[in-house]
């Protein structure tokens, strides 16, 4: 048996015990990074606990970041010394700790041309040394975060290929964290959860909730259920405040676009653009696995109901090409955006501010209401650890529930394993960047049946598809598409392999 195993059957085991009225000591709310992180704090203190999602893991924004663990720099920048300083630790925690794994480092290069002023020049610099001030208060070792440093036009152009050579005077280059992929964080939390026996029931909406109990019910049957715990934790995310009406939330809206890395010409490092007028504002391209780069970010606030998936708006597409555009030989148009996202932050609406929403703090914040429900909402994907920890402890004891201190900051997730051991495994690198230990069983699966060694689309296997089934808890086709191997987001890829996905889907599912 596969440690933490989240599948069809044992979904199917674990409603009928709830249904049957065993009660819970924690009940989550919320299938994404900071209910999955509340389920799996929890249960590796001795809880009992149940996770409900309504659709799947990482459905909402937990699927839609930069796909990075920032060290806090930009908080250092608006004088959140604290927040700062725990954004980094946390980068710390899962780079070396938790998931080394699913995290690698990001080399970020700044271009510096001769239109810039020397203040902005300057500023850049200061900011990326004092994010090196950050990673060592963190003890994050510099051979996982190598040092900022000078680079020459040269070696700027060697770095990214495609960027405009006229004016260019050189760069910096500093060093930030990123995941593989966000979703796959959430999953390998869900999974790690789950082996400490924590119940993650995906396609199950609270209806009705209160502090002890919710009603519920199944979207794949229809049948509702009324399950009992001594705490129930929100952790909705932008959806809080439908769970919990008193919460107020100001979310914003963060924008990305997919293009093609041989369209911009980036090799392994990312290229940060000032946006003109904004002194502490950048949008990124993103090189990703599978040839594919990510151009973000926006950060505006939203107005009118929360979607299930918002929409990228036109505003922002002409907005992010055009100073993407503003340092690269060659000018991106519409035509190079071969996919879009955006996700919802949810942003703390604290009485009294007010202003831009890229100016409201990335704090979390924990709370509970009138009838006891506690709800964990605010921060960011990086301190997600940070966030579940104070959504237990605040369980704990508001309930009065006997557990120990959280574990969680050194507690591998499943598959991880130190850097040098992960190098040696016998199976491909982009598998072990995306299972850790668990890639030799996936290379295995393609080795005994040949037609599981199938390429699907961007180096994804059929067999990924079986394991994502049989292990990870996909359900159908969109979830593998969109969550579990994020084809989904270039459209055209998705839909080049839908029927052979949905006929693998329906094999695993029937062998069970």
């Amino acid at each position: 048996m596969i440690p933490g195993s989240l599948n069809a059957r044992r979904r199917e085991r674990e409603l009928e015990e709830l249904a049957g009225g065993e009660r819970v000591d924690v009940l989550v709310i919320g299938g994404g990074v900071t209910g999955a992180g509340i389920a799996l704090d929890a249960a590796s203190r001795g809880l009992t606990v149940a996770l409900l999602e309504a659709h799947d893991l990482a459905f909402g924004t937990s699927r839609f970041s930069s796909k990075l663990v920032h060290g806090g720099l930009r908080y250092l920048a608006k004088g959140e010394f604290a927040l700062a300083q725990e954004s980094a630790v946390e980068r710390g925690i899962m780079m070396t700790r938790t998931a080394p794994h699913l995290t690698r480092a990001m080399p970020q290069l700044f271009p510096l041309y001769a239109s810039m002023s020397p203040f902005q020049r300057r500023l850049t610099s200061v900011g990326l040394h004092a994010g090196d001030v950050l990673r060592r208060v963190a003890r994050t070792p510099s051979w996982v975060l190598p040092r900022p440093r000078f680079v020459p036009a040269a070696e700027t152009l060697a770095l990214a290929p495609g960027l405009q050579r006229h004016g260019l005077r050189g760069g910096l280059l500093g060093f930030d964290g990123a995941l593989v992929d966000d979703a796959r964080l959430v999953v390998t939390i869900a999974r790690t959860a789950a082996s400490y026996g924590a119940r993650v029931l995906t396609k199950v909406r609270a209806v009705e909730v209160s502090g002890d109990r919710v009603l519920a019910r199944d979207e794949l049957s229809g049948q509702t259920l009324e399950i009992s715990a001594r705490q129930v934790v929100n952790a909705t995310g932008v959806w809080a405040g439908s769970v919990v009406p008193s919460v107020r939330l100001r979310p914003s809206l963060g924008s990305h676009l997919v293009l093609a890395t041989d369209t911009v010409g980036l090799g392994l490092a990312s290229v940060n653009v000032a946006v003109p007028g904004e002194t502490n504002r950048f949008v990124f391209l993103l090189p990703q696995p599978g040839g594919r780069v990510y151009l973000g970010l926006t950060d505006e606030p939203l107005h009118g109901d929360v979607p299930d998936v918002p929409t990228v708006p036109e505003s922002d597409v002409d907005f992010l090409l055009g100073v993407a555009s503003s340092v690269l030989a060659r000018k991106l148009t519409r035509d190079d955006v071969i996919g879009s996202y955006a996700g919802l932050r949810p942003l703390v609406d604290i009485p009294g501010t007010s202003g831009r929403s890229a100016d409201l703090s990335r704090k979390h914040a924990v709370a509970t209401s009138a009838d006891g429900v506690v709800t964990v909402v605010g921060g960011k994907l990086t301190t997600y650890r940070k966030m579940a920890q104070d959504g237990v402890d605040a369980a704990i004891a508001h309930a009065g529930l006997h557990a120990g201190p959280s574990i969680t900051s050194h507690l591998p997730m499943i598959g991880a394993a130190d850097r040098s051991t992960l190098s040696t495994l016998d199976a491909p690198e982009r598998l072990v960047a995306r299972y850790g230990t668990e890639a030799p069983r996936i290379a295995a699966l393609g080795e005994v049946d040949r037609s599981l060694g199938e390429e699907l689309r961007a180096g994804i296997t059929a067999a990924e598809v079986v394991w994502a089934v049989r292990h990870e808890g996909a359900l159908d086709a969109d979830d593998v598409l969109a969550r579990r191997t994020r084809l989904a987001l270039v459209p055209a890829d998705a839909e080049a392999v839908r029927g052979r996905v949905e006929e693998l889907v329906t094999k695993a599912l029937a062998g069970l």
